[in-house]
């Protein structure tokens, strides 16, 4: 797979849960960031389509959880992407920056939402323009 985008985050404490590692739910929170960076690396802003009637929503997701990141752990989350109809898909994963050990291996699927109804969204095909084969 050819990852497109990726960025580097850090595991803070409250991130851990009793077992001393990362809480299933907060891998969504770092492949989510990861994608409002990388939507913001191609031009556009998450808030700004918002306010121009244009949501971008998760429709699916299939997660696997391979190897836990523990407190202080640095991340890296890496990101490659398809569209599929009117469906971007985004495969991502997430690497222990010490060792590239793959800790979570997600594909997530999104819609966009164009003033209140299911929709293609120009402004998302042409700031995703260069990523999507034909």
């Amino acid at each position: 797979m050819e990852f497109i985008f990726e960025t580097r985050m850090l595991v803070r404490d409250y991130e851990c849960d009793i077992e001393g590692i990362v809480n299933n739910a907060n891998y969504l929170h770092y492949a989510e960031h990861t994608r409002h960076l990388f939507l913001k690396d191609c031009g556009l802003s998450f808030a700004e389509m918002h306010r121009k009637g244009v949501d971008a929503v998760v429709a699916r997701m299939n997660l696997q959880y391979k190897t836990p990141l523990r407190c202080d752990d640095e991340l890296i989350s890496r990101l490659a992407m398809k569209k599929e109809g009117i469906k971007y898909v985004f495969m991502q994963n997430i690497y222990r920056a010490s060792d590239e050990k793959l800790c979570f291996k997600g594909v997530i699927e999104l819609v966009c939402i164009v003033n209140g109804r299911l929709g293609n969204s120009d402004e998302y095909d042409k700031a995703f323009e260069k990523y999507l084969k034909k």
